[in-house]
């Protein structure tokens, strides 16, 4: 079950939600992820059980939907909505700051004028400086509810930092400033008043330290939108609306209300919206959205089609067999969405340093306090230090480190047809040492080819009786035949008493002639073969060729070597695995000469032939002896292989079971795909490492400076404020410098399809709606209008009483109007 959460700033409040909900009766598993304020929840729990042990920790959370769009729309509606709260709050706190700023820079340091009521009257400079603090303090008041709340929950976060470095140097600038009062009711001299207002009041601190923090808190907002833009963009390609067929009449309807077994109509230029049948017409369809190839493919009645995937032209009707989340489509969506909610192993270094870090942080603020007063040091420097190693200390960094990489890397090896089912994958095979490939459709094309052919006399007559031959059988060597025929434009002969006998060939009878094609052992009883022909098909079974036979009437016409040839890619993939410093090995269950012939083809050193597959299980196991060990099939036969290896890399066009026993899909089923997969995983592993790193290092560094101990440097709580405010932004912008990651076939890309989408023009048109009250009257509003021709995205807002509608063409006002009016 999945949840958002609300409330929670840093590492230490991931921390608390999880262990609260651990305690949970019947909760097996909790993933808490900072990044998007979400949750899974896994195990059989009472979901009020949950919502209350999160409410108990002092934050809140909301059972989600499983809706790919509807989740896709929250989460990029939240995303908006934080990023303009925070800068709505920032800009109204930075006035007030420069109100403080000029007070206490301007004026007591550059001269800048001032009202003649303030000039020396250093305790209504006070008062000015604390009214404008309160002011700041009450914008931000965020940062204190939720601090105050964590303290009380005994769950302290960053905002307990933030709200203790602020509230002290409110707190005592308030104790300075009664202070003053009280020395001019004793009548002290002015320069004692003057000496106290310059040196000892930190209102400007407790101002400045929650508007950096905002700062700080709207570079990570857009930051951490940044790195999940790939899997946004996945997203926006899913259709909003279909052209269906009901009841006779074409009718445009929103995704949603689109049924298995709907008959839609998809016109030239328009997306497809499920995954269905053609049932009529012809197009040509781009499906580089779903496979990442950029070639056109052509599609007519009887044919697949897939959603996300565009008509480019032509004008087809569709009868729709998955619909919604049940799309190919809407489940590498939800793949790549889970797998960036979980943590690798890695994360746990982090999680267990954040479950202390706030408490820690606390109880070193108040040792430095204590130390320097009792080396002799006046209240105001102690307090200084104290608060500097409150407000520096970043715990957010640490929780950003892990997903921010995770993110950032899913989303770039999404868009290039590369999945990841989950984050602990990434870590094993950016690990990997040993890379194991299946033969048949992963080192090779799995479609055997006629690759040599012998004849007796004439090759014509060969070809043309075993065309005639072949083309009744459904055996995987007689459709290579059959399209070798094709190619030749052979035209098959009548054939009579067609049989089959099972694993050795066929028998038919052709103008009163008796044929017959198979294997060495089935010919060899209606003819004698030569010794030259043997060799011959030898030296085929040598160059990884099955030889068929083919004989007539008793004498031997030739023999034809078909071969199960090498994917144009496969010799680069193997040389760039080997380049990584990985050995490669094949594991196949064909023979020995052919397979020792495809891996020397293939420049493979170790081959397992001959292979069952448990045997390519146990083989798994041995190689695992040296290292982290990944497998790469696409068959039924390599679905234990690929579970029992530390990753499971499974090729697109594969078998489903081997697809759902991987931890990796490559859809482009290129084999190049799955070196930029491992290469991809070690770019994100390091780039985790190189985050930690960072978190680390900034608060083992800063936090010895912010309390003193490093000689002849001082650091203000301000500059503390500001330091902490940039080191998550930082750690997130290192994440993004994974979308520079490129992939070794470039036309592979899933962005060539959105960069021509986004050339579209549209236009986006606001309407002010009276009357919706809560999501419910959102979504009608939104299906009214996707129901329009022309409307091709609608976002209802109930809290601003309106709606964004984006037009792909020019849509009569009356009729939005209409269609809102009639939901009342």
């Amino acid at each position: 079950m999945k949840y958002d959460v609300k409330g929670m700033s840093c590492a230490a409040c991931v921390s608390h939600v999880e262990k609260a909900v651990c305690k949970v009766e019947g909760v097996q598993s909790v993933e808490v992820s900072l990044l998007t304020n979400s949750m899974e929840v896994q195990g059989e729990c009472n979901i009020e059980d949950v919502i209350n042990s999160v409410k108990k920790a002092g934050y809140e959370a909301m059972p989600v939907g499983s809706g790919i769009n509807e989740k896709n729309d929250n989460d990029r509606n939240l995303a908006e909505s934080e990023v303009s709260k925070l800068i709505k709050r920032l800009l109204t706190s930075a006035i007030f700051l420069i109100l403080i700023m000029y007070i206490t820079m301007g004026h007591n340091m550059l001269g800048f004028r001032l009202p003649i009521l303030l000039n020396d009257n250093y305790i209504g400079l006070a008062i000015t400086q604390m009214l404008l603090a309160i002011i700041v303090m009450m914008i931000n008041s965020a940062f204190f509810k939720s601090g105050t709340r964590a303290i009380l929950n005994k769950t302290p976060n960053m905002d307990t930092l933030v709200t203790l470095g602020s509230v002290v140097s409110f707190l005592w600038s308030l104790y300075v400033t009664y202070n003053m009062t009280y020395m001019i009711a004793l009548g002290k001299e002015n320069d004692m008043l003057m000496d106290m207002y310059h040196n000892n009041l930190y209102f400007e601190t407790a101002a400045m330290i929650p508007t950096l923090i905002t700062v700080g808190k709207l570079l990570e907002a857009i930051s951490k939108g940044k790195t999940t833009d790939a899997i946004k963009e996945l997203m926006k390609m899913n259709p909003k609306k279909a052209n269906v067929l009901r009841n006779g009449k074409e009718v445009i309807l929103p995704i949603s209300e689109v049924v298995t077994d709907d008959i839609c109509i998809v016109k030239s230029g328009e997306v497809i919206p499920a995954d269905g049948i053609i049932v009529e017409g012809s197009c040509v369809v781009d499906e580089s959205a779903l496979t990442g190839e950029s070639i056109p493919v052509d599609k007519s009645k009887g044919d697949s089609v897939s959603s996300a995937t565009m008509n480019l032209s032509g004008y087809i009707k569709m009868k729709a067999k998955k619909v919604g989340d049940d799309t190919a489509f809407s489940k590498i969506i939800q793949m790549v969405t889970k797998a960036a909610s979980t943590k690798p192993p890695i994360a746990k270094i982090a999680d267990k340093v954040s479950s202390v870090f706030v408490p820690s942080v606390i109880s070193i603020a108040v040792i430095v306090f204590i130390i320097w007063i009792l080396n002799g040091k006046d209240m105001v420097f102690a307090l200084e230090r104290a608060i500097s190693v409150l407000v520096v200390s970043c715990p957010c960094a640490l929780g950003l480190a892990t997903p921010v990489a995770i993110m950032a890397g899913n989303g770039k090896g999404a868009r290039g047809g590369i999945l990841f089912k989950s984050s602990d994958i990434i870590e094993n095979a950016g690990k990997t040492k040993v890379i194991a490939l299946d033969k048949t459709g992963t080192i090779t094309k799995g479609k055997p080819e006629v690759s040599e052919i012998y004849a007796v006399n004439d090759e014509n007559e060969l070809m043309k009786l075993a065309y005639s031959l072949e083309i009744k059988s459904e055996h995987p060597l007689a459709k290579a035949i059959v399209t070798k025929g094709e190619e030749m434009g052979i035209e098959a002969l009548e054939t009579n008493e067609f049989t089959v006998e099972a694993g050795n060939g066929i028998r038919a009878v052709i103008d009163k002639d008796n044929i017959y094609a198979g294997s060495f052992y089935y010919v060899k009883r209606f003819s004698d073969i030569s010794e030259d022909a043997v060799k011959i098909a030898d030296n085929m079974a040598d160059k990884g060729m099955t030889p068929v036979y083919l004989i007539k009437n008793n004498k031997l016409l030739g023999i034809i070597g078909i071969a199960d040839v090498l994917k144009e890619d496969s010799i680069e993939a193997v040389s760039l695995l080997k380049k990584m410093n990985m050995e490669v090995v094949m594991i196949t269950g064909d023979n020995e000469r052919t397979a020792s012939y495809i891996a020397k083809q293939a420049g493979i050193d170790k081959v397992y032939a001959n292979v069952l597959p448990e045997g390519k299980q146990d083989a798994i196991k041995e190689l695992k002896k040296t290292g982290k060990v990944t497998m790469v099939g696409d068959g039924i036969n390599d679905a234990v292989a690929l579970t029992v290896a530390d990753t499971g890399i499974a090729i697109g066009c594969g078998t489903d079971v081997a697809i759902e026993s991987a931890g990796i899909v490559l859809v482009n089923s290129n084999l190049t795909d799955a070196y930029d997969a491992i290469r991809l995983s070690k770019a994100i592993l390091r780039n985790i490492y190189e985050n930690l790193f960072w978190a680390f290092a900034y608060n083992i560094i800063l936090i010895p400076m912010a309390a003193g101990l490093y000689k002849n440097i001082h650091m203000n709580p301000m500059w503390g404020a500001a330091a902490m405010s940039i080191s998550s932004f930082t750690v997130c912008m290192n994440a993004l410098r994974l979308n520079m990651f490129r992939y070794t076939k470039k036309n592979n890309q899933i962005t060539d399809i959105i960069q021509e989408k986004s050339e579209v023009k549209t236009m986006t048109k606001k309407v002010k709606i009276e009357g919706m009250m809560c999501s419910h009257c959102e979504n009608s509003v939104n299906k009214a209008l996707l129901a329009i021709d022309g409307i091709e995205n609608c976002e209802a807002s109930h809290e601003n009483n309106e709606a964004v509608i984006t037009l792909s063409k020019e849509v009569d006002e009356e009729s939005i109007k209409n269609a809102i009016e009639e939901k009342d």
